[in-house]
């Protein structure tokens, strides 16, 4: 990266002595005699003198806009520009280029995104947001790759708890291509090796409900997801006045509910747990058969879907049937490149096998704050709030916080929840099963990244968690403090740059 820098600031420094006259005319003469500097839209800091494709990420590379030298050169008495003021204005030339090809970095969903707001399903979240993924591009075409695993060891207290050794993990490549400037294309593929590394029943999670394994109802073990997660394509168009539109088709896919899932919230990234209140929000992240209109102004969507209200069957491998038998509809709004807002309602029919006559009336709200603190730093947090409205059960209250402060190699995360969950949730015994618990969990964990920025971070981390729960349910965990503690590797692509906070690499002789 440097040698490239250098190599542009010696051409410039041995450029023929400009006029001396001085003159916007002389200026234009000068300009004329450059040569044509190109660079990539994702990695402002390659500039070369030829086309071709970025040595970093594969990108076309672009050329740099030249700027009328009369605008930035000053007469004095020694005319010839100093290598820093020569630096500067490449890399300042650069830059531009490079926000004006950061807004054409779209969403796979929805022409009108950045790239940078896409979430799970047709969820947002903050423009601002770090990506981490591989980017490939093919003539007009681009093709995304992101994923993360977590081979560990953990180990739960308590005598519903459990110890092993397992690897969450998820796997996805986006792929858009464009029809035209104001219609597109998307397809996303995401897949999970959860059947193989974490079994029928699940890794154990203190607390955590939802789904089956052998004809019960799984507790205090997070079922493991489908091999494939979602399988999806949209369409997209682009209207005037700032308006846009999609449809969305998932088998399976995300319906309009909800936050973005757990493993796309910048705030959840390095955690290898899913939220013990991931029912009361974001569990439909797994739908076989979804379809999702929306509609989006400026900074403003409205979207609807319809959608299977059953939840994954025990077989992990297969594609479950598809019913269209639920709605939903949510209401997102990014304020500011930081922050990103929603609601949304979901009517769930049958959504457990084992009690098809449950129906859920969902209702969620979530805020993302992201907020980029300079190269390679971020801090991300998440609030979210989720209820069910249930058959028999009535009204059960989910609440969430999350924060993620990472700077270079070093990551520290926070997670506090608090979940209402019914005897019938938790399996207890029948005179149990009609009262409502409240349950919590604070989890504070840090990674350190053996390998950061070469493509891959493998990152070395660990975490611990105290669970909170009534004395009434001392019967079926045991007196003791309820928590649990891991050790683990977290592998994933390194981070994608975007966005002014992401160029901020230093250029010898600017000090910028």
């Amino acid at each position: 990266m440097l040698s490239v820098t250098h190599t542009v600031i010696a051409q410039q420094s041995h450029r023929e002595h400009p006029p001396s006259a001085g003159t916007a005319t002389s200026g234009a003469a000068s300009e004329q005699g450059e040569k044509q500097k190109y660079t990539c839209p994702m990695h402002p800091d390659v500039i070369t003198d030829h086309p071709g494709n970025c040595p970093k990420c594969g990108m076309k590379l672009v050329p740099i806009k030249k700027r009328s030298t009369s605008n930035i050169e000053h007469r004095t008495s020694n005319p010839r520009p100093t290598e820093a003021h020569q630096s500067h204005v490449s890399h300042a030339a650069a830059e531009h280029e490079h926000e004006k090809m950061q807004m054409e970095m779209h969403s796979t969903i929805d022409l009108a995104d950045p790239m940078s707001r896409e979430g799970s399903g047709t969820s947002w979240i903050p423009d601002s947001s770090p990506m981490y993924g591989r980017m490939f591009m093919f003539g007009e075409n681009m093709l995304m790759l992101h994923g993360a695993i977590f081979p560990r060891y953990t180990n739960v207290s308590t005598r519903r708890g459990d110890d092993r050794i397992d690897a969450p993990n998820w796997f996805m490549a986006m792929f858009s291509h464009p029809f035209g400037d104001s219609t597109q294309f998307g397809s996303r593929l995401m897949m999970s090796l959860d059947p193989l590394t974490e079994g029928g029943r699940g890794y154990p999670l203190l607390f955590q409900t939802g789904e089956s394994w052998q004809g019960e109802a799984l507790h205090d073990r997070q079922h493991p997801h489908d091999l494939f997660d979602e399988l999806s394509f949209s369409l997209s168009q682009k209207f005037e006045h700032d308006l846009s539109g999609y449809i969305y088709f998932g088998y399976p896919g995300e319906p309009a509910l909800g936050p973005p899932a757990f493993m796309h919230r910048p705030s959840a990234m390095d955690d290898p747990d899913a939220p013990i209140g991931h029912h009361w929000q974001d569990s439909t992240h797994i739908t076989f058969g979804v379809a999702t209109l929306g509609a989006q102004w400026r900074n403003v969507k409205l979207e609807g879907s319809i959608f299977t209200g059953r939840e994954p069957d025990e077989d992990r491998y297969d594609f479950d049937r598809p019913r269209f038998d639920s709605y939903s509809g949510r209401l997102s709004w990014n304020p500011t490149q930081n922050l990103a807002l929603q609601v949304s309602y979901g009517y769930i029919k049958s959504p457990e096998e084992l009690h098809p006559e449950t129906k859920i009336h969902r209702t969620t709200a979530s805020a993302i704050y992201n907020l980029p603190l300079g190269h390679d730093t971020n801090w991300s947090n998440s609030f979210v709030w989720g209820q069910n409205n249930a058959t028999k059960e009535g009204k059960t209250q989910s609440f969430l916080i999350e924060s993620n402060y990472q700077r270079g190699r070093n990551t520290f995360y926070f997670r506090w929840e608090r979940v209402q969950k019914s005897g019938h949730e938790l399996v207890l015994k029948p005179f149990d099963e009609s009262e409502i618990f409240p349950v919590g969990g604070y989890s504070l964990g840090y990674v350190r990244d053996l390998s950061h920025g070469n493509g891959v971070d493998i990152g070395l981390g660990t975490q611990f968690t105290i669970n909170d729960r009534p004395d009434s349910l001392d019967r079926y965990y045991g007196d003791d403090l309820g928590y649990a503690f891991q050790f683990f590797l977290r592998i994933r692509p390194s981070l994608h740059a975007h966005g002014e906070h992401d160029h901020g690499e230093q250029i010898p002789g600017t000090g910028k």
